[in-house]
């Protein structure tokens, strides 16, 4: 294999396995799938962790899992998709900060992680086996990078101020998800 070959290939691996899992956990939230709470439950907890509205926080968060995933997969949008990956990743980073780095203590390692992998394939974009490449880069053109993750970032300093705002004298519980049948990300 030629090094542009074996690129290609690594960035088509990385996408789908990303993918795959983001769309795991989107489906968990939207639909119930693979053990989750669907959407009734992961309104709940969303609403025990501080976003409001929940359940339009809880659709918005399995969209941007699921969507993203399945766009991060194919290769399609790949700016956009990894831009809202990133910014969802970043309001589960902020629920999960106050329990430190590490995943087995309830810490944002895990959402970070796929934060930063989706934000990566993002920026480097999908490689030649993609359909953003099949439809010569129509949908990830640097304009697209540059404001795709503009907006990721307003609106997720938007969702985590806003929560943040929420938590005021509220009593917010991390652990809320786990009670209500919502994957955390760290399982």
């Amino acid at each position: 294999m030629t090094p542009l070959n074996r690129r290609d290939l690594g960035l088509l691996v990385l996408r789908v396995g990303t993918g795959a899992v983001l769309v795991a956990h989107g489906t968990q939230k939207l639909f119930g799938w693979f053990g989750g709470g669907g959407l009734e439950g992961t309104a709940k907890g969303m609403e025990a962790m501080g976003f409001h509205p929940p359940k339009e926080s809880a659709m918005a968060a399995g969209i941007a899992e699921a969507g993203g995933g399945v766009l991060l997969a194919l290769g399609l949008a790949t700016p956009a998709a990894g831009a809202a990956v990133t910014g969802n990743m970043a309001g589960a980073v902020s629920v999960h900060a106050p329990a430190g780095f590490f995943a087995q203590s309830g810490g944002f390692e895990y959402p970070a992680f796929l934060g930063f992998t989706a934000a990566a394939i993002g920026v480097m974009g999908p490689g030649r086996y993609s359909l953003d490449h099949a439809t010569r880069h129509r949908f990830d053109g640097p304009w697209i990078l540059a404001a795709a993750f503009a907006a990721s970032a307003l609106a997720a300093a938007a969702v985590v101020g806003r929560r943040a705002r929420g938590q005021i004298g509220a009593d917010v519980d991390p652990g809320a998800e786990k009670d209500q049948g919502v994957d955390t990300l760290e399982d």
